[in-house]
């Protein structure tokens, strides 16, 4: 009888263990922000947050307001709606509320990646070189050249080339700007390899194809690889897909290429005086081409359908993209030069600027994140103070709180490319909420030192297509009255959202 009582305490303990380590004995303690722990234990609200994140947010904050506290697999999440009290996150010292923590994290399970110390550090210097200011003007013109390569490598080669094509904007835009971001990226086909400079560059064009398709298929794969939920069969075949990356992007193999940029160049130097293993610096390379192209693509898509949808905004781009080709003495006619797009030519842009930025006002979607490395206090623009504890995390959700907030952004899910003017052309930044003026009131790309490094780099690649797109080719929805797609609702949080199917346009060159 003493043994079964023995026992049966025993088992009691452990379950009193287990059910605190799941966080169901947690308590609101007095200064915190509301407590809401959802229905099961450790996992609290993830099912329904997974599901439709976006409208759970949304439903969270109707319910407790500016600050509320939530359980998502076994952490905590303090979410942020007020967009006037960003700063409290996005100023706060690193040594309080640190972006790596959870970012090693993420990457160890993505891409089988392991940070070096100061990782963040090194990125943030590396692209601060290359990928703005005078390293900008470099990848600029690198980009130019890979697109001109695999967009108008026929023009002038003949009436055959002149024919309409049909296929999805989506799958085109993503394409064609994964590809020659990849190539200005990572390096063209030696032509020492291939003999002349033509074989080169036709397989530049072949090999990135044939890339893009399996980066679609880990793309697809992305964000149930990011929660934990793959099946067994998915998981095979993101293994096989990140080997293969691992391998097309290996160092090895790196060395045999011309025109590697000096942003991947200097990553994989840094990480090699470091010691990192060679294997390890692959795995870092797969990463680095998923964080540089598996947005951009995506939003050129955005682009060009609200363009296309609205010809108020498309005949005001053409303009401008008419005027910046005279201004620079250049024309695109049969028979003559390619035009080359300069940094300095895409820096006088204001109407392209501004449809972009409400592009991804719409359409970007990230979730930006923090572990709380201390006990700390969150302090509000209200006034009121909130304690948060050690261990959790602070989010925040800028696409509800800021981007499609009606007070700060009127009719906010219409497209309005001129959103971000000034009635004199100028770039607008006078957004308010409750009548005070905002810091935050679009946030595409994160923000503080967190901020997306490769912001401009990916800026102009997009304008950059555009721009080509408008100056060479006629193009047209094959059906003008299909409505713009919805949202893949899967994808909230992962940065530019993709749309729940293609739209089918046609395409031809002019020349």
């Amino acid at each position: 009888m003493g043994s079964l009582l023995q026992i049966l305490l025993a088992l009691f303990i452990s379950v009193i263990g287990a059910l605190y380590l799941l966080g169901s004995f947690r308590r609101r303690r007095a200064g915190e922000p509301p407590l809401d722990k959802g229905p099961i234990p450790w996992f609290g609200h993830v099912l329904e947050f997974r599901k439709d994140t976006a409208k759970f947010l949304q439903r969270m904050k109707e319910k407790h307001g500016d600050i509320f506290t939530i359980q998502l697999g076994g952490f905590y999440f303090h979410f942020i709606t007020d967009p006037l009290s960003f700063g409290s996150v996005v100023k706060e010292a690193r040594t309080k509320l640190d972006f790596s923590k959870f970012a090693e994290q993420l990457v160890a399970r993505v891409f089988g990646y392991h940070s070096m110390e100061n990782e963040h550090k090194v990125l943030q210097a590396s692209s601060t070189k290359h990928l703005m200011g005078d390293g900008l003007v470099v990848m600029t013109q690198a980009m130019m050249s890979n697109l001109q390569n695999l967009m108008l490598h026929s023009v002038g080669s003949g009436d055959q080339d002149k024919q309409w094509q049909e296929t999805g904007l989506f799958t085109y835009s993503y394409n064609i700007v994964f590809r020659a971001g990849y190539l200005a990226l990572f390096g063209n086909e030696s032509v020492k390899s291939t003999g002349n400079l033509d074989k080169a560059k036709a397989n530049d064009r072949q090999n990135s194809d044939e890339l893009f398709k399996e980066f679609r298929k880990y793309d697809q794969l992305f964000p149930n690889l990011t929660y934990g939920v793959l099946g067994p069969s998915e998981k095979m075949e993101a293994e096989r897909l990140k080997r293969l990356f691992w391998s097309t992007l290996s160092i090895e193999k790196m060395r045999s290429r011309d025109n590697i940029s000096g942003w991947v160049s200097e990553q994989q130097q840094m990480r090699d005086e470091q010691g990192m293993q060679e294997f390890m610096q692959d795995r870092y390379m797969f990463l680095l081409l998923w964080a540089s192209q598996g947005n951009t693509g995506p939003a050129a898509f955005w682009l060009l359908l609200y363009l296309m949808k609205h010809p108020d905004a498309m005949n005001a781009v053409k303009k401008e993209v008419e005027e910046i080709l005279k201004e620079t003495g250049q024309e695109v006619k049969r028979g003559g030069p390619l035009i080359d797009l300069t940094r300095d030519m895409l820096l006088k842009t204001p109407i392209l600027d501004s449809a972009v930025e409400e592009t991804l006002r719409l359409t970007a979607a990230p979730v930006l994140t923090r572990a709380v490395l201390q006990d700390m206090t969150i302090n509000m623009a209200s006034g009121l103070e909130y304690k948060i504890r050690k261990g959790d995390r602070v989010a925040i959700f800028p696409y509800i709180a800021v981007q499609v907030d009606p007070e700060v952004h009127p009719d906010p899910y219409t497209f309005k490319y001129d959103r971000f003017l000034t009635p004199d052309g100028s770039k607008k930044t006078d957004f308010y909420k409750g009548g005070k003026k905002l810091k935050y009131y679009n946030m595409p790309w994160g923000a503080g030192t967190t901020m997306c490094p490769g912001r401009f780099f990916a800026t102009n690649e997009l304008k950059q297509f555009v721009f080509l797109m408008l100056s060479y080719f006629d193009f047209e929805l094959k059906n003008p009255n299909e409505e713009i797609p919805g949202i893949d609702i899967r994808r909230w949080g992962f940065g530019s959202m993709q749309p729940t199917k293609d739209v089918q346009f046609r395409y031809r060159l002019r020349f």
